[in-house]
């Protein structure tokens, strides 16, 4: 449904506790071609076609997250390029860079698609991305996603950078799965001018209840890096959580984003907001938001707004995730498709 009603002009939005929220993650869809088996599964069901907001409902949400002081966008999944129609997507959005209300567009993928892509985000104005890639062997690749497309993935890496398009690689640190390939990530990111970010597991759909012994904290990978390099702390920030430290051997930064041992909630700026609209201001938390009914109900976008501003407003102080001393976990059975990487 198309506003009628010319949106206001932009204020912050502030929570409770005094952080400005000027990051939006939008889920534009449920699907997609991987089945990571932290992340999906092969027994994930798709939502119903209807429950999914249509390319204009999104552009509508977007624009009124804007209006009230969104800065960055990122586009995530499920998998964002398997969406129907998202390069139109992210034309029409771009008219925010082109009038300087939004900073930047920005994408998180498993890279599937950007051989095919890359060049026409490239156009669009997505100047970064982030490439979830968690091996650099192509067997391990297969059991990991569940499908064979390491050579693909490969391929659109190269035509992203071949495109002007700064790169950043996510890798979950995964306990016997792919601890002993740490370094040679770095070297692989280095040597491409991409940095590297390593993610601790997250309980979240139950996968750390299902296979406890895959969580490996980040403090353990970090002294067992700087075994092998140089690591300096640098200020450099990007606008997630990731603390970040500099490479001396090969000039490049390496990321940690550890939210089960190093709580990073005080300076959160995100929130993030599903393909049914569903506004989750929480990643680690159950709160959640429908602007799907409102924003199919009415024209007016002030009912909207108020229930953006008023979720907002009552954005938790910090995520329900936790390890006791017991080594017992606190789990969302939320799968992590569900509200995007």
């Amino acid at each position: 449904m198309k506003s009628t009603r010319k949106p206001p002009r932009s204020r912050d939005l502030n929570d409770s506790f005094g952080r400005t929220i000027d990051y939006l993650r939008l889920s534009v869809t449920d699907r997609c071609d991987f089945r990571c088996f932290y992340c999906m599964g092969d027994k994930v069901t798709f939502l119903p076609k209807p429950d999914v907001l249509s390319l204009e409902e999104l552009d509508r949400l977007c624009s009124l997250f804007i209006d009230q002081g969104v800065r960055k966008l990122r586009l995530t999944g499920g998998e964002p390029l398997v969406r129907r129609g998202i390069l139109t997507l992210i034309s029409d959005l771009s008219r925010h860079l082109e009038s300087g209300r939004l900073r930047e567009i920005t994408l998180t993928t498993n890279g599937s698609q950007l051989a095919k892509m890359a060049t026409a985000l490239a156009n669009l104005g997505v100047m970064r991305i982030n490439i979830s890639l968690d091996t650099l062997k192509a067997e391990r690749f297969t059991r990991i996603t569940g499908k064979p497309r390491f050579a693909q993935v490969l391929d659109g890496i190269e035509t992203a950078l071949n495109a002007g398009i700064k790169l950043k690689v996510n890798t979950v640190a995964l306990k016997g799965v792919n601890d002993d390939e740490f370094d040679d990530l770095i070297r692989f990111c280095h040597e491409r001018e991409m940095d590297l970010t390593l993610i601790e597991t997250m309980p979240l759909g139950g996968l750390l209840l299902e296979r406890p012994d895959v969580y490996l904290p980040l403090s353990e990978v970090q002294k067992q890096l700087a075994d092998s390099w140089s690591l300096i702390k640098t200020d450099h920030r990007s606008s997630g959580p990731a603390s970040y430290f500099t490479v001396m051997e090969t000039g490049g930064r390496v990321g940690f984003i550890a939210p089960m041992t190093h709580n990073f909630c005080d300076s959160c700026n995100r929130v993030r907001l599903s393909c049914t609209g569903i506004l989750y201001t929480c990643l680690g938390c159950n709160n959640a938001t429908n602007l799907r009914t409102p924003l199919r109900t009415s024209q007016d976008d002030a009912p909207i707004i108020k229930t953006i501003r008023k979720a907002i407003a009552n954005k938790p102080k910090g995520h329900d995730f936790n390890i006791n001393k017991d080594g017992n976990y606190s789990v969302l059975e939320r799968q992590m498709s569900v509200t995007g990487g």
